[in-house]
């Protein structure tokens, strides 16, 4: 991935997040999002897992005359 194929909007972002958090705390920012993306995840897994998905469909046992 080469950085010269960024949008300019990307740079002035960029920029101003170095500015707002300085760069050693950016680190620590990126480990927590990444904790955090990581517990969102297991909990969707989880949430899948309790039993909160669509029940499996009856099939129709009636007979015709």
């Amino acid at each position: 991935m080469s950085l010269g194929n960024l949008g300019a909007h990307w740079w002035v972002i960029l920029i101003i997040v170095v500015l707002l958090f300085g760069a050693p705390k950016l680190p620590a920012l990126a480990r927590s999002m990444g904790q955090s993306m990581r517990i969102f995840k297991s909990e969707m897994r989880t949430k899948d897992d309790d039993g909160e998905t669509k029940p499996a469909e009856s099939s129709d046992t009636t007979t015709k005359p």
